[in-house]
């Protein structure tokens, strides 16, 4: 299965959730490559930083920008259970190629109608990729939520009746996030019983019960 992380909104979580899902799905004895399509680099960042501090590899980390990422993308996937993208902002050509690529794309949002009204470009390369691929699927995920926010429900209410929907699982606001990306590490990994490992856990089961 690929999975695509796409919005044109920067800040959102992207890489964050395509790293925490990726960990996660190979931690599960799954075959797991992440392709980074975002020309910041961050994920491939991160996984050097993770040689650096001599932690044993999870999963495979490819920087892929090119036009081509739809097709290469596919024969990656021939050696993998899952290919997780973690796709770029602002760059719409990329995100066209990851559309034609994905078998489920994952919108992150994070609780603000700011997200929700940044997200409108992201749903026209949605709408104009499903003219070539009808039955790509995708959900929105709620990402970066306050404890008990107002504005975090206010949010999943007014997504709750779009295409596509929301998913179930919910991604809070936590510091060890941050503490994980700077160390090249999981959530997981530092706080294996942490209200963050047990959502991404949540999640990555969630996401892994979709069938293409």
């Amino acid at each position: 299965m690929i999975v695509a992380l796409l919005n044109q909104k920067g800040g959102v979580g992207r890489t964050t959730l395509a790293l925490h899902l990726a960990g996660k799905w190979a931690l599960r004895g799954k075959r797991v490559i992440l392709i980074d399509a975002d020309p910041q680099g961050s994920a491939l960042d991160w996984s050097q930083q993770r040689a650096q501090e001599n932690v044993s590899r999870l999963f495979g980390v490819v920087g892929l920008t090119r036009g081509s990422l739809h097709r290469e993308a596919r024969e990656i996937a021939r050696t993998a259970d899952h290919v997780v993208i973690d796709g770029p902002p602002r760059v719409a050509g990329l995100t066209r190629s990851a559309l034609l690529a994905a078998d489920l794309v994952l919108i992150p949002v994070q609780p603000s109608p700011l997200d929700g009204w940044a997200s409108a470009e992201m749903l026209s390369l949605l709408r104009e990729a499903r003219i070539h691929r009808p039955q790509l699927a995708a959900r929105f995920v709620l990402n970066c939520c306050g404890a008990r926010s107002l504005i975090a429900r206010e949010t999943s209410e007014a997504l709750a009746d779009q295409d596509p929907p929301m998913l179930a699982s919910t991604i809070g606001q936590r510091a060890v996030f941050a503490d994980a990306a700077r160390s090249g590490r999981l959530v997981f990994e530092l706080a294996e019983q942490s209200a963050a490992a047990r959502e991404i856990a949540a999640l990555a089961a969630e996401v892994a019960r979709f069938r293409p």
